[in-house]
């Protein structure tokens, strides 16, 4: 199954939970996104990505990680892209990798970012495998089997 089908899969799910106007809202947020209007976009997605949603985690941590419409903020970046990421979110997976490769909110750290890297293209997201290969050219052999161990351990959560 490709990441998209996943990802639509799972926010297919809990949009079922949540019902027809959280869909809406993550539309709604979606829109204002598009035309700039990036307040209202935080303001739609912010109580969805609370709830679990994993687009809206990872939209978050986009807004914040560009500085649209907020501050600049890695911190926050990290904080929402890792919600979705450690549920199984390739987009925020791949995007958390990076963070800790050029070490943005977070110590650089090579065995976190090939550890995220792996979990993206394990997921679908084929640019995590390239960007495992570059970072991978960083670390030791001992950091190498550390992530791998690492990401042999790894369980989504729910």
């Amino acid at each position: 199954m490709s990441t998209l089908a996943r990802n639509l899969t799972a926010i297919g799910i809990f949009v079922a939970c949540l019902g027809s106007s959280a869909w809406a809202d993550f539309q709604q947020g979606l829109a204002a996104y598009k035309t700039g209007d990036y307040s209202t976009a935080l303001n739609e997605w912010r109580p969805l990505a609370e709830q679990g949603l994993p687009k809206a985690q990872h939209n978050l941590g986009v807004i914040y990680h560009k500085g649209r419409g907020v501050p600049q903020n890695y911190v926050q970046a990290i904080h929402w892209y890792r919600r979705a990421a450690e549920q199984g979110f390739a987009m925020s997976q791949l995007n958390l990798g990076e963070m800790y490769a050029l070490g943005l909110g977070v110590p650089q750290d090579y065995v976190q970012a090939y550890m995220w890297y792996s979990l993206a293209n394990t997921n679908g997201d084929e640019k995590g495998l390239i960007k495992q290969d570059a970072v991978e050219k960083q670390m030791s052999p001992a950091q190498i089997a550390k992530a791998q161990k690492l990401i042999r351990e790894w369980k989504p959560k729910k």
